[in-house]
Protein backbone atom coordinates (compact mmCIF):
# COMPACT_ATOMS: atom_id res chain seq x y z
CA UNK A 1 0.00 0.00 0.00
CA UNK A 2 1.27 3.08 -0.71
CA UNK A 3 1.14 5.85 1.86
CA UNK A 4 0.97 9.58 1.01
CA UNK A 5 1.29 12.65 3.09
CA UNK A 6 -0.44 15.78 2.31
CA UNK A 7 1.55 18.76 3.01
CA UNK A 8 1.68 22.49 1.39
CA UNK A 9 4.26 25.54 0.10
CA UNK A 10 2.38 28.85 1.17
CA UNK A 11 -1.02 28.35 -1.32
CA UNK A 12 -0.02 25.43 -2.62
CA UNK A 13 -1.25 21.83 -1.64
CA UNK A 14 1.15 19.22 -2.67
CA UNK A 15 1.11 14.90 -1.78
CA UNK A 16 4.49 12.84 -2.13
CA UNK A 17 5.32 9.19 -0.94
CA UNK A 18 6.14 8.76 2.83
CA UNK A 19 9.83 7.99 3.13
CA UNK A 20 11.51 5.81 5.31
CA UNK A 21 14.79 6.59 3.70
CA UNK A 22 14.79 10.06 4.44
CA UNK A 23 13.39 9.86 7.80
CA UNK A 24 15.53 7.38 8.92
CA UNK A 25 18.34 9.79 7.55
CA UNK A 26 17.10 12.61 9.03
CA UNK A 27 16.92 10.50 12.87
CA UNK A 28 20.65 9.64 11.65
CA UNK A 29 21.39 13.31 11.53
CA UNK A 30 19.94 13.91 15.12
CA UNK A 31 22.62 11.76 16.59
CA UNK A 32 20.48 8.47 16.09
CA UNK A 33 22.14 5.16 15.42
CA UNK A 34 22.01 4.32 11.49
CA UNK A 35 20.44 1.22 11.71
CA UNK A 36 18.07 1.76 14.68
CA UNK A 37 17.24 4.94 12.94
CA UNK A 38 15.93 2.75 9.32
CA UNK A 39 14.32 0.75 12.19
CA UNK A 40 12.41 3.06 13.94
CA UNK A 41 11.20 4.67 10.03
CA UNK A 42 10.00 1.20 9.41
CA UNK A 43 7.99 1.33 12.84
CA UNK A 44 6.17 4.89 11.54
CA UNK A 45 5.52 2.67 7.84
CA UNK A 46 4.55 -0.34 9.68
CA UNK A 47 1.84 1.46 12.10
CA UNK A 48 0.26 3.87 8.93
CA UNK A 49 -0.16 0.03 7.23
CA UNK A 50 -1.75 -1.04 10.55
CA UNK A 51 -3.91 1.91 10.68
CA UNK A 52 -4.81 1.47 7.02
CA UNK A 53 -3.40 5.63 6.27
CA UNK A 54 -3.00 5.96 3.15
CA UNK A 55 -3.24 9.39 3.33
CA UNK A 56 -1.92 11.70 6.26
CA UNK A 57 -1.13 15.07 6.87
CA UNK A 58 2.44 16.41 7.57
CA UNK A 59 1.67 17.91 10.60
CA UNK A 60 0.15 14.96 11.89
CA UNK A 61 2.81 12.70 10.86
CA UNK A 62 5.74 14.71 12.44
CA UNK A 63 3.42 14.25 15.58
CA UNK A 64 3.24 10.72 15.42
CA UNK A 65 7.20 10.49 14.67
CA UNK A 66 7.85 12.72 17.77
CA UNK A 67 5.25 10.89 19.80
CA UNK A 68 7.19 7.59 18.97
CA UNK A 69 10.48 9.32 19.64
CA UNK A 70 9.90 11.04 22.92
CA UNK A 71 9.38 7.29 24.01
CA UNK A 72 12.26 5.55 22.77
CA UNK A 73 14.76 8.94 23.17
CA UNK A 74 13.85 12.25 24.39
CA UNK A 75 17.22 13.35 23.19
CA UNK A 76 16.87 12.49 19.86
CA UNK A 77 13.53 14.15 20.15
CA UNK A 78 15.06 17.46 20.95
CA UNK A 79 17.65 17.04 18.38
CA UNK A 80 15.47 16.00 15.37
CA UNK A 81 13.33 18.98 16.39
CA UNK A 82 16.58 21.12 16.59
CA UNK A 83 17.25 19.70 13.24
CA UNK A 84 14.28 20.32 11.65
CA UNK A 85 14.17 23.41 12.78
CA UNK A 86 17.15 24.45 11.13
CA UNK A 87 16.18 23.04 7.47
CA UNK A 88 13.17 24.83 7.50
CA UNK A 89 14.95 28.05 7.01
CA UNK A 90 14.41 28.90 3.90
CA UNK A 91 17.71 31.17 3.42
CA UNK A 92 21.15 29.91 2.88
CA UNK A 93 23.04 28.91 6.30
CA UNK A 94 27.38 29.98 6.41
CA UNK A 95 28.60 28.46 9.16
CA UNK A 96 32.12 29.80 9.65
CA UNK A 97 34.06 27.93 12.06
CA UNK A 98 37.44 29.71 13.51
CA UNK A 99 40.94 28.50 15.63
CA UNK A 100 44.18 27.92 15.71
CA UNK A 101 46.24 25.17 14.09
CA UNK A 102 45.49 22.04 15.47
CA UNK A 103 42.20 23.00 17.35
CA UNK A 104 40.05 20.49 15.31
CA UNK A 105 38.57 23.13 12.76
CA UNK A 106 38.72 20.69 9.83
CA UNK A 107 36.92 17.58 11.32
CA UNK A 108 34.22 19.56 13.03
CA UNK A 109 33.60 21.57 10.13
CA UNK A 110 32.70 17.78 8.50
CA UNK A 111 30.80 16.75 11.12
CA UNK A 112 28.36 19.68 11.00
CA UNK A 113 28.15 19.86 7.54
CA UNK A 114 27.18 16.03 7.76
CA UNK A 115 24.92 17.03 10.21
CA UNK A 116 22.91 19.85 8.41
CA UNK A 117 23.36 18.32 4.81
CA UNK A 118 25.43 21.05 3.92
CA UNK A 119 27.26 20.04 0.44
CA UNK A 120 30.07 22.83 0.25
CA UNK A 121 32.18 23.40 2.68
CA UNK A 122 35.81 25.14 2.30
CA UNK A 123 39.15 25.92 4.39
CA UNK A 124 40.95 29.19 4.30
CA UNK A 125 43.71 27.28 3.81
CA UNK A 126 42.60 26.93 0.08
CA UNK A 127 40.96 30.46 -0.52
CA UNK A 128 45.06 30.97 0.74
CA UNK A 129 46.40 29.07 -1.94
CA UNK A 130 43.97 30.47 -4.84
CA UNK A 131 45.21 33.77 -3.59
CA UNK A 132 48.85 32.72 -3.79
CA UNK A 133 48.63 32.05 -7.40
CA UNK A 134 47.28 35.69 -8.18
CA UNK A 135 49.33 37.49 -5.67
CA UNK A 136 53.25 36.84 -6.25
CA UNK A 137 55.42 36.07 -3.25
CA UNK A 138 57.20 39.99 -4.17
CA UNK A 139 54.21 41.45 -4.05
CA UNK A 140 52.89 40.01 -0.70
CA UNK A 141 56.03 37.74 1.32
CA UNK A 142 53.26 37.52 4.34
CA UNK A 143 50.49 35.57 2.00
CA UNK A 144 53.02 33.48 1.33
CA UNK A 145 54.20 31.87 4.76
CA UNK A 146 51.85 29.74 6.79
CA UNK A 147 49.87 31.92 9.27
CA UNK A 148 52.30 30.88 12.29
CA UNK A 149 55.21 32.40 10.28
CA UNK A 150 53.99 34.78 8.43
CA UNK A 151 56.31 37.69 10.92
CA UNK A 152 58.71 36.16 8.49
CA UNK A 153 57.57 37.91 5.88
CA UNK A 154 56.75 41.01 7.21
CA UNK A 155 58.89 43.86 4.99
CA UNK A 156 59.34 46.31 8.10
CA UNK A 157 59.90 44.89 11.52
CA UNK A 158 57.08 46.07 13.53
CA UNK A 159 57.93 48.40 16.91
CA UNK A 160 59.48 46.69 20.06
CA UNK A 161 56.20 47.06 22.22
CA UNK A 162 54.49 44.79 19.05
CA UNK A 163 54.29 41.28 19.02
CA UNK A 164 56.15 40.41 15.92
CA UNK A 165 54.61 36.94 15.74
CA UNK A 166 51.12 38.53 16.58
CA UNK A 167 52.06 41.19 13.85
CA UNK A 168 52.77 39.04 11.05
CA UNK A 169 49.48 37.07 11.59
CA UNK A 170 47.37 39.47 11.56
CA UNK A 171 48.82 40.91 8.76
CA UNK A 172 48.27 37.06 7.15
CA UNK A 173 44.71 37.05 8.09
CA UNK A 174 43.48 40.38 7.08
CA UNK A 175 44.88 39.69 3.67
CA UNK A 176 43.14 36.08 3.63
CA UNK A 177 39.82 37.83 4.76
CA UNK A 178 39.45 39.43 1.43
CA UNK A 179 38.43 35.89 -0.16
CA UNK A 180 36.58 34.31 3.09
CA UNK A 181 34.69 38.40 2.49
CA UNK A 182 34.33 36.87 -1.39
CA UNK A 183 32.94 33.74 -0.52
CA UNK A 184 30.26 34.29 2.03
CA UNK A 185 29.11 37.61 -0.46
CA UNK A 186 28.85 35.13 -3.55
CA UNK A 187 26.78 32.34 -0.80
CA UNK A 188 24.36 34.86 0.24
CA UNK A 189 23.74 36.31 -3.20
CA UNK A 190 23.47 32.78 -4.33
CA UNK A 191 21.60 31.12 -1.95
CA UNK A 192 24.36 28.57 -0.95
CA UNK A 193 24.95 26.72 2.29
CA UNK A 194 28.30 26.83 3.04
CA UNK A 195 30.58 25.55 5.99
CA UNK A 196 34.15 27.72 5.92
CA UNK A 197 36.60 27.18 8.57
CA UNK A 198 40.40 27.73 9.27
CA UNK A 199 42.52 29.41 11.33
CA UNK A 200 42.09 32.80 9.35
CA UNK A 201 38.49 32.68 10.67
CA UNK A 202 39.38 35.51 12.99
CA UNK A 203 36.40 38.19 14.83
CA UNK A 204 36.99 41.05 13.79
CA UNK A 205 38.57 40.69 10.46
CA UNK A 206 36.04 39.35 8.56
CA UNK A 207 33.67 42.38 7.14
CA UNK A 208 31.08 43.40 9.81
CA UNK A 209 28.22 43.79 7.26
CA UNK A 210 28.94 39.85 5.91
CA UNK A 211 28.99 38.69 10.24
CA UNK A 212 25.56 40.60 11.40
CA UNK A 213 23.33 38.48 8.85
CA UNK A 214 21.37 36.50 10.82
CA UNK A 215 22.09 33.59 8.69
CA UNK A 216 25.94 33.75 8.89
CA UNK A 217 26.85 32.45 12.70
CA UNK A 218 30.52 32.02 13.45
CA UNK A 219 32.36 29.92 16.01
CA UNK A 220 35.71 29.90 17.32
CA UNK A 221 37.40 26.61 18.88
CA UNK A 222 40.22 26.27 21.68
CA UNK A 223 41.85 23.76 22.99
CA UNK A 224 42.62 25.46 26.40
CA UNK A 225 45.84 22.89 27.96
CA UNK A 226 48.96 23.50 25.77
CA UNK A 227 50.19 20.01 25.98
CA UNK A 228 46.52 18.78 24.71
CA UNK A 229 46.80 20.63 21.79
CA UNK A 230 50.51 19.59 21.16
CA UNK A 231 48.97 16.15 21.57
CA UNK A 232 46.53 17.01 18.84
CA UNK A 233 49.50 17.50 16.64
CA UNK A 234 51.23 14.19 16.79
CA UNK A 235 47.91 12.04 16.30
CA UNK A 236 46.97 14.53 12.91
CA UNK A 237 50.55 13.69 11.90
CA UNK A 238 50.25 9.87 12.44
CA UNK A 239 47.56 10.29 9.44
CA UNK A 240 48.98 8.55 6.01
CA UNK A 241 46.59 10.90 4.30
CA UNK A 242 47.57 14.12 6.18
CA UNK A 243 50.97 14.24 4.46
CA UNK A 244 51.93 17.42 7.46
CA UNK A 245 55.35 17.17 8.99
CA UNK A 246 55.14 16.92 12.30
CA UNK A 247 58.44 19.06 13.46
CA UNK A 248 57.34 21.88 11.36
CA UNK A 249 54.45 22.59 13.85
CA UNK A 250 56.60 21.35 16.72
CA UNK A 251 59.08 24.27 15.81
CA UNK A 252 56.30 26.82 15.75
CA UNK A 253 54.22 25.42 18.66
CA UNK A 254 54.77 28.61 20.97
CA UNK A 255 53.87 30.85 17.45
CA UNK A 256 50.73 28.50 17.02
CA UNK A 257 49.59 29.06 21.03
CA UNK A 258 50.17 32.88 20.39
CA UNK A 259 47.74 32.62 17.54
CA UNK A 260 45.23 30.52 19.77
CA UNK A 261 45.25 32.95 22.36
CA UNK A 262 44.87 35.82 20.19
CA UNK A 263 41.96 34.12 18.38
CA UNK A 264 40.33 33.35 21.50
CA UNK A 265 40.48 36.91 22.70
CA UNK A 266 39.18 38.56 19.86
CA UNK A 267 36.11 36.16 19.87
CA UNK A 268 35.38 37.40 23.86
CA UNK A 269 36.00 41.00 22.45
CA UNK A 270 33.41 40.39 19.74
CA UNK A 271 31.05 38.04 21.37
CA UNK A 272 31.47 35.19 19.12
CA UNK A 273 30.88 31.86 20.87
CA UNK A 274 34.19 29.73 22.26
CA UNK A 275 34.27 26.07 22.58
CA UNK A 276 36.57 24.23 23.96
CA UNK A 277 37.15 21.70 21.79
CA UNK A 278 37.88 18.94 24.15
CA UNK A 279 34.88 16.39 23.32
CA UNK A 280 33.52 16.10 19.49
CA UNK A 281 30.10 15.27 20.57
CA UNK A 282 29.49 18.12 22.84
CA UNK A 283 31.39 20.73 20.32
CA UNK A 284 29.07 19.32 17.61
CA UNK A 285 25.91 19.67 20.11
CA UNK A 286 26.45 22.92 21.37
CA UNK A 287 27.38 24.39 17.54
CA UNK A 288 23.42 23.28 16.57
CA UNK A 289 22.19 24.43 19.41
CA UNK A 290 23.56 27.98 18.93
CA UNK A 291 22.29 27.51 15.19
CA UNK A 292 19.08 26.56 15.89
CA UNK A 293 18.03 29.25 18.51
CA UNK A 294 19.31 32.15 16.13
CA UNK A 295 19.48 30.66 12.41
CA UNK A 296 15.58 32.07 11.43
CA UNK A 297 12.91 32.77 13.95
CA UNK A 298 10.07 30.29 14.65
CA UNK A 299 7.07 29.12 16.77
CA UNK A 300 8.10 25.73 17.98
CA UNK A 301 4.67 24.52 17.21
CA UNK A 302 4.81 25.61 13.72
CA UNK A 303 7.74 23.88 13.35
CA UNK A 304 6.12 20.94 13.90
CA UNK A 305 3.91 21.31 11.42
CA UNK A 306 6.03 19.58 8.12
CA UNK A 307 7.31 16.75 7.34
CA UNK A 308 9.84 16.00 4.31
CA UNK A 309 8.61 12.95 1.88
CA UNK A 310 10.47 11.45 -1.18
CA UNK A 311 9.71 8.84 -2.81
CA UNK A 312 11.27 5.53 -1.50
CA UNK A 313 10.50 1.71 -2.66
CA UNK A 314 7.49 0.70 -0.46
CA UNK A 315 8.61 -3.49 -0.24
Amino acid sequence: MKIMVQGNIGDRVYEEPFSKGVLSRSLTRAEMDPNKAYSFASSIHSKLKDNNISLITSDDLVGMILKDLEKEDHEIAVKYVSWRQIKKCSEPLIILIGGASGVGTSSISFEIANRLGIKNTISTDMIREVMRKIVSKDLSPVLHQSSFSAYKGLRVPPPPEIDEILAGFKDHVDTVCVGIDAVIERALKEGISIVVEGVHVVPGYITEELTKHHNVRMFVLTVPDAETHKGRFYSRCRQLWARRPLKKYMDNFYAIRKTHNFIQTQARKFNIPVIENIDVVTTIDLIMKDISQNYGVFDKEEELQDEEVIEIDEK
